[in-house]
């Protein structure tokens, strides 16, 4: 586990590394890079690089953890991606339900095995479920996947966002996040297309949180280095969802 330097998150827990493409928001996929300076570095973990791995020996680590941490879990990997067995995903899940000081954060991009998995266990209450939307083709139809799911919280990392997503179904949704793309290949963002996910938002009751700009700027403008700016219409957006306690 390690400290995090995700903006939304506090620590990350990878007891999956690991993954494989699927969709164009995998393209310039970060975690990829970063697996592969891991093995070059013989960091524990890496030594296959980016092949899909399960680590049993760091499922304890958040039990040991007893101050209450927001955990993203697995943002090196993908906790539902097909080669994960179910057995394993059961695991991770009782390792929440022992640990009710924690909150565990679960993004996916394979929306469709939610509701699948789900529909024979019970989400525990402190596990936040996401998809991840960066357009139409891929993303949108992860959303209707997720609502599926009887969660406290249901969340969308609309990461990188990379066209204008029209119109969308926030029903049952409870929080957004937004950002651009990082490294030197980053594909442009615009910030209309931030402004139309954010006013939907708005219309619908939903928390709405910026991450960043990434590799450009608001001002269309290609920088050499991830930009930091989180300002969108001359502020930034910070919300967090509400947890209530009940499963919706």
């Amino acid at each position: 586990m390690s400290e995090s330097k995700i903006e939304w998150t506090e620590q990350t827990w990878n007891p999956v590394t690991g993954c494989t493409k699927i969709s164009p928001g995998c393209k310039f996929c970060y975690a990829e890079v970063m697996a592969h300076r891991l093995q070059a570095m013989g960091a524990a973990g890496y030594q296959r690089g980016f092949a899909l791995a399960l680590h049993e020996e760091r499922l304890s680590q958040p039990i040991r953890r007893k101050k209450p941490t927001v955990y993203f879990v697995n943002s090196m990997s993908d906790l539902f991606h097909e080669d994960v067995p179910d057995v394993f995903i059961e695991q991770v899940m009782a390792v929440a339900t022992q640990t009710p000081q924690h909150t565990y954060q679960i993004l996916t991009k394979r929306a469709e095995r939610l509701p699948r998995f789900f529909q024979q266990h019970p989400v525990p209450a402190n596990v936040w479920l996401g998809v991840s939307v960066e357009n139409r083709q891929y993303g949108l139809p992860r959303i209707d996947y997720l609502r599926q799911v009887a969660a406290q919280i249901r969340f969308l990392s609309v990461e990188p966002l990379l066209e204008n997503l029209g119109s969308m179904n926030l029903e049952g949704i409870h929080w957004v996040i937004v950002g651009g793309e990082s490294g030197p290949n980053a594909r442009p963002m615009r910030p209309e297309w931030v402004l139309a996910v954010r006013n939907q938002c708005e219309t619908s009751g939903v928390a709405f949180f910026f991450k960043q700009w990434g590799g450009w700027g608001a001002d269309g403008v290609r920088r050499a280095k991830k930009q930091n700016g989180r300002l969108l219409a001359g502020r930034t957006w910070d919300a967090y969802p509400e947890p209530t306690g009940v499963l919706l």
